[in-house]
């Protein structure tokens, strides 16, 4: 289930320019329909140019993205006993992580649209929900939703959920059980594991 979920993680919510004054719900929508033409017409993306793609994520995806409440939520209970230099390390293996996840699984682009939900909202708020459908020839409509935040001046995106399922609590049962067996620097040293793997055409092919 992780690995199908990291393949829609951002397939549709690439980038966000945060704009205050621009609604979560008008944001999402704005920037899925920018990135999936950019996808359309990119063709060395469609073909798995995994470094046009990870320069794409690192300067439209990441600075918009609250990857340390993400992984927080993710690591769970066991955050609270983690030093501040290991917050730090788990936080940017975790951006790792879903970057590179995503970054393979955006080559099986097909076609896709999205169609959104109602969104409410009340003044004041600073959590926001946005509910979508990504919809494909032949395949039943996939259900994503985005959990934003508004936090110094902008919303950011803290958990994705894909039909149903959050992707940070998916996480967090084997988070609990690398932590269980290595402690803190276990579930780094893991982390830090899988990137690497990621790095080689073998990895890339086989997280796809």
């Amino acid at each position: 289930m992780i690995k199908y979920l990291s393949a829609y993680f951002l397939s549709v919510l690439l980038s966000f320019s945060a704009v205050a004054a621009e609604a979560p719900d008008e944001l999402v929508k704005r920037v899925s329909g920018e990135v999936l033409e950019i996808v359309r017409q990119d063709k060395d993306i469609r073909n798995g140019d995994i470094q046009k793609i990870l320069a794409l994520v690192d300067s439209k995806v990441l600075p918009n993205f609250n990857f340390q409440r993400m992984t927080a939520l993710a690591v769970g209970r066991d955050w609270r006993s983690a030093t501040p230099a290991q917050k730090t390390r788990l936080a940017a293996e975790f951006k790792l992580l879903l970057v590179r996840t995503y970054a393979n699984a955006l080559t099986n682009y097909s076609n896709q649209r999205i169609v959104f939900r109602p969104f409410r909202m009340r003044d004041g708020d600073t959590e926001a929900l946005v509910r979508s459908e990504v919809v494909q020839p032949g395949a039943q409509p996939v259900q994503i939703d985005y959990w934003l935040e508004f936090a110094d001046g902008q919303w950011k995106v803290f958990d994705v959920v894909v039909a149903g399922i959050s992707l940070v609590t998916n996480y967090r049962e084997q988070f609990a059980r690398e932590v269980r067996d290595g402690g803190i620097d276990g579930l780094i040293a893991s982390l830090a594991a899988k990137n690497k793997s990621l790095e080689s055409p073998a990895g890339n092919r086989a997280s796809r």
